[in-house]
């Protein structure tokens, strides 16, 4: 029992250090999301149908570890929401705390093929940091998505999970 102990401890360890070099100040990441739960204008992989029109969307997203667990990022998406094409963007910040949990807070936009008013939104994601290998984690978490302009679109919660590659 006590070398089983001893054994996870160890993993949890390695785990912890290797989480911490790859978050360092100068890395890169490059990440892809799915979503679900979506709404309009996202930098994230999706496919979804609604009220018999099917919607998809693909998007990734990179960023630049400009100090220890704090990487300031940019995104970019492609989709069509049924009716029109949509291109959108993000850029924000996303911070490792305890070099296990990602924070991020960002601002996306979107912009629709002949429509008045493109959405946007602020976002808040939490979630955890699984490094699967040395320079690969997925990140299952939670975003909260605040329309900007809700006369037109709602906010809301969306379901995610990342694959980061971190160099």
């Amino acid at each position: 029992m006590k070398k089983v102990i001893l054994a996870a401890i160890a993993v949890m360890t390695f785990g912890f250090a290797n989480a911490q070099e790859q978050t360092a100040k100068g890395k890169w990441l490059i990440e892809a999301n799915t979503a679900f739960g979506a709404g309009t204008g996202n930098t994230a992989f999706s496919l979804m149908s609604r009220d018999g029109d099917t919607s998809w969307n693909i998007g990734a997203e990179g960023g630049y570890f400009v100090a220890d667990n704090l990487a300031v990022k940019l995104g970019l998406g492609y989709g069509d929401d049924g009716d029109s094409n949509v291109f959108s963007y993000k850029v924000g910040a996303k911070y490792y705390l305890l070099d296990k949990f990602p924070l991020e807070a960002s601002y996306t936009g979107a912009t629709i093929k002949d429509v008045d008013k493109n959405p946007s939104y602020i976002g808040l994601q939490g979630g955890y940091a699984w490094f699967v290998a040395k320079n690969v984690s997925v990140e299952p978490g939670l975003r909260y998505n605040i329309s900007m302009n809700d006369d037109y679109y709602k906010s809301f919660l969306q379901f995610n999970i990342g694959f980061a590659l971190h160099f």
